[in-house]
């Protein structure tokens, strides 16, 4: 047991990680979408040169959790595969038009077209985030039964309900938060700067809307979810959260742009974390817990040790990549 919960702590920093990286770049994508007024263009052009060009090694990150839960969590693998095999799917979809739009409208010289893959790459960065949500939400409710190692809830049930889009929409303000602080930082024009502050402030109240309407649903839709969050630790995840949030709305009024960028991923932090809380001791809730259809011992010990010995390749390595084309 105690291996498994080291692999499930591994893949929730995964995805602390790949949120504070890919998070952050599919909420460009959104901001790209709702650019508007007279400096929508230089926005558009922060945007683009803020995700250019390391934007897709933050996929890594993805991949790093799939790997772990496939070989560490088959059981859960196979049962969260089948039963949410539509979103799963559309999730997929989404993240290769995103990067095949973005690719194309940097090349592509024929302004018209330009136009039509900016609306994809645009429409993806809304799409992948919803989906996103909507699949971690349905591991949380009780839409997902299984019997006899098997889904027995159908392509649309388990995914399907206001708890599971709401954690949709959350998803997605918290990509669009994290995106607009660290824009604040990227912009060197004054003008685009108060831009992205006020984005967000606004991306902030969407984030706080969301996240009471989640957890208001949470209450009948994902019992096991909110008794978590809201006893013993539970509630300290929130105040984390909220202290972070009221922080880095501070730090962007005094215009301390790098100590927002830290506390937005505080926010993230605490969100995460949270989750990661609430729904112990559970891969799948209710019916399936960590310690059920693991791999034997020997997998999982040498799973942990692998990942070691290639973080010290992998962390070098992004760190290079960043700091070269941040530079240039």
């Amino acid at each position: 047991m105690i291996l498994a919960e080291a692999v499930a702590l591994t893949v929730l920093v995964v995805l602390v990680l790949y949120t504070l990286t890919g998070g952050a770049d599919f909420g460009g994508g959104i901001w790209d979408l709702l650019a508007t007024g007279p400096r929508r263009v230089e926005q558009r052009r922060l945007i683009e040169q803020a995700i250019a060009p390391v934007w897709e090694a933050n996929h890594v990150w993805l991949i790093v959790a799939i790997v772990l839960i496939f070989t560490a969590f088959p059981l859960a693998f196979s049962v969260a595969s089948t039963a949410l095999h539509i979103p799963l799917i559309i999730l997929l979809i989404g993240i290769v038009m995103r990067g095949t739009a973005f690719t194309f409208r940097q090349y592509d010289l024929n302004r018209e077209s330009r136009g039509k893959w900016s609306r994809l790459f645009a429409g993806s960065s809304v799409l992948v985030p919803l989906f996103l949500g909507i699949c971690l939400g349905s591991l949380s409710t009780e839409t997902i039964r299984v019997a006899n190692t098997a889904s027995i809830s159908g392509f649309f049930s388990p995914w399907i309900g206001w708890f599971q889009l709401s954690v949709g929409f959350f998803t997605l303000s918290l990509f669009a938060y994290i995106a607009a602080v660290y824009l604040t930082v990227e912009a060197k024009e004054s003008a685009i700067r108060a831009d992205f502050v006020r984005r967000s402030y606004l991306s902030a109240i969407s984030l706080v809307f969301t996240g009471f309407v989640t957890a208001l649903l949470a209450r009948s839709q994902a019992p096991h979810l909110f008794e978590r969050l809201t006893q013993s630790w539970g509630p300290w995840f929130q105040v984390s959260g909220a202290l972070c949030l009221f922080t880095c709305a501070w730090s962007l009024l005094r215009e301390r742009f790098r100590f927002a960028r830290v506390f937005a991923a505080g926010v993230a932090i605490s969100i995460l974390a949270g989750w990661g809380y609430a729904q112990y001791p559970y891969s799948i809730i209710p019916d399936i817990p960590l310690n059920l259809g693991t791999a034997p011992e020997a997998t999982l010990r040498l799973l942990l040790i692998l990942l070691a010995g290639g973080s010290a390749f992998l962390f070098p390595a992004l760190f290079w990549l960043f700091k070269i084309f941040k530079k240039y």
